[in-house]
């Protein structure tokens, strides 16, 4: 089982910055693929922003833009996020899993998630 915790969010104005947190506990929560995904009020589903395992991989959305990293321990993950624009608008929720979870950012491949946390970029 894994817990996750996200912070972070917030309000920022269009081209601006934020940084969003993610602090997992649980049984070998340093070695679990994660990944940040989000939903926008008016989108039935959630959609991958990116995702950390051995590697990194990005919704085309974010790519060049958003940065996800890992601490040193492997128990926090961030997403720095950047010249955000009005449509990244959305609740971010942070998610894991053991192992592989593939290289497209899909909350199929997730089986662990925090309570999200709201991001609201105004113009």
């Amino acid at each position: 089982q894994l817990q996750l915790v996200e912070s972070g969010g917030g309000s920022v104005q269009a081209g601006g910055s934020l940084r969003l947190s993610c602090v997992a506990s649980g049984a070998r929560s340093s070695t679990a693929c994660m990944g940040w995904f989000r939903q926008a009020p008016e989108k039935e589903r959630r959609e991958g922003v990116a995702v950390i395992y051995t590697d990194t991989y990005y919704a085309d959305s974010v790519a060049g833009r958003f940065t996800i990293s890992r601490d040193v321990a492997g128990n926090t993950v961030y997403l720095q996020m950047n010249r955000v624009k009005p449509e990244d608008t959305a609740m971010y929720y942070c998610a894991a899993t053991y192992g592989f979870c593939g290289t497209v950012v899909s909350p199929s491949a997730m089986n662990y998630w925090g309570q999200g946390t709201q991001v609201t970029v105004s113009d």
